[in-house]
């Protein structure tokens, strides 16, 4: 008896979530349907898959073996029924994208009602990570990258930059006074970035030159970390306008220095590894939040 698509999905589902019932919410199925599946599997292929323990799942060798092949089953399928909705002018099929959380949650959520509008044939999946992710262990299409690109194995698609400004709220200011000049940031306190250490180079001119390094009073390896912070009213921070525009907007953070901040800009770039025609389902995205962000 030979298997089916949907055991094989079942278990790359199950091994891809880390248990059988985080496999069933996923797949809107029930755990014994899940537990079923993978249990026909194994019998029709007269081998075990998965070692059951009571805290986790762990793939025999044999299993691991299955997996790789099972992936590029069900990837294939994924690309004939991709260009198909091509064709049809509606691409469709799972589309992962990580991001930094704060650009995430500040940049792409915001459009995502409108693109599940575009193209509600694509299943978006979006993963965040405020450091750089390897695209191909991830299983990653597209990564969105803030700041100079340093892998020179990726492809990248230019999608704007931001500025940086020097922020605090306005209950930090009446508390502890506006600084009027660069050099009397010393006496104030400082977010900065656990890294990476560029960060903490602030783009305000002086002696110094065009950057001046910070001695952060306190750190955080998050930008939306550093934000709620400065919000609160704990200190002064250096944030990119994607996730500051409401917020100077609203009067909830006020720039400082803005006489002696030098333009900084900070590149934004979608990343991807595919070197031949990228799918449909990665360009009208590609395409989207270009022509959003511009």
């Amino acid at each position: 008896m030979k298997t089916t698509i949907e055991e094989l999905v079942a278990f790359r589902t199950v091994v891809d979530t880390g248990s059988i019932t985080a496999a069933s919410e996923q797949l809107a199925q029930t755990v014994s349907g899940i537990s079923r599946a993978l249990s026909r599997l194994e019998q029709k292929l007269d081998t075990t898959l998965l070692r059951r323990t009571t805290r986790r799942l762990e793939l025999t060798e044999e299993g691991a073996a299955f997996l790789q092949r099972t992936r590029a089953i069900l990837d294939a399928i994924d690309d004939a029924e991709e260009q198909m909705a091509a064709r049809r002018q509606q691409p469709a099929g799972r589309l992962r994208v990580n991001a930094a959380s704060p650009f995430m949650l500040h940049a792409i959520v915001p459009l995502v009602p409108e693109f599940r509008r575009l193209y509600p044939q694509i299943s978006l999946e979006l993963d965040t990570d405020d450091l750089p992710i390897d695209l191909l262990e991830r299983r990653t299409d597209i990564a969105i990258r803030i700041g100079p690109l340093r892998d020179s194995t990726l492809h990248a698609r230019p999608l704007g930059t931001h500025r940086l400004r020097v922020l605090a709220s306005p209950a930090y200011l009446e508390a502890s006074g506006k600084p009027r000049k660069v050099d009397e940031l010393a006496g104030h306190a400082l977010l900065g970035f656990t890294q990476p250490e560029s960060l903490n180079r602030w783009p305000l001119r002086g002696p110094h030159g065009d950057e001046w390094t910070i001695a952060p009073t306190l750190m955080a390896s998050s930008g939306e970390t550093l934000r709620q912070l400065a919000l609160a009213g704990v200190g002064i921070v250096c944030l990119s306008d994607f996730m500051t525009g409401a917020d100077r907007a609203s009067g909830a953070l006020v720039q400082l220095l803005a006489k002696d901040t030098v333009d900084v800009r900070q590149p934004v770039n979608a990343v991807y590894y595919r070197n031949t025609q990228l799918s449909a389902r990665i360009t009208s995205f590609l395409d989207f939040l270009s022509q959003r962000m511009a």
